[in-house]
C-alpha cells in the first residue's frame, strides 16, 4: 500500500493506493507527441493573424486590399458557443485572407495577413 498527497482545486487530500494485481510495477510509457500541422506561410513582409483557438468562422469583415485600423474587428470566430472578435493588432493593409465564412479552423490556423 502506498500513500500519496493529492491537491485538487486547492484542497489537499491524502490517498492510499493498494496494488491488487500482485504484479511488478510497470514503468510509465511516454505518449507519442501529436503531429503538428504547419500553418500556411504568410506573404513576405506581412504580419500573420492566426486563430487563437479552434472554432468556426462566423463572419469575415475584411478582404484583400482593405485598409485596417488597430482594434478593428477582422473576423468573428465561434468557439464553445461564444463569439470571439479577432481584432487587428495595428494599422495597415490586408494583404491576404486565408479563410472564408463557415470555415472550421484549428488553433494557429492562418486567418489573414496584415502589412
Amino acid at each position: 500500500m502506498k500513500k500519496y498527497k493529492v491537491n485538487v482545486n486547492g484542497t489537499a487530500y491524502e490517498v492510499e493506493i493498494e496494488d491488487i494485481t500482485g504484479a511488478a510495477p510497470v514503468a510509465p510509457v511516454a505518449a507519442p507527441a501529436p503531429a503538428a500541422t504547419p500553418a500556411p506561410a504568410a506573404p513576405a513582409g506581412g504580419e500573420p493573424i492566426t486563430s487563437p483557438m479552434p472554432g468556426n468562422i462566423l463572419a469575415v469583415n475584411v478582404s484583400a486590399g482593405d485598409a485596417v485600423k488597430k482594434g478593428q474587428v477582422l473576423m468573428i470566430l465561434e468557439a464553445m458557443k461564444m463569439e470571439n472578435e479577432i481584432m487587428c493588432p495595428r494599422d495597415g493593409k490586408v494583404v491576404s485572407v486565408a479563410v472564408n465564412k463557415g470555415a472550421s479552423v484549428e488553433s494557429g490556423t492562418l486567418l489573414c495577413t496584415i502589412q
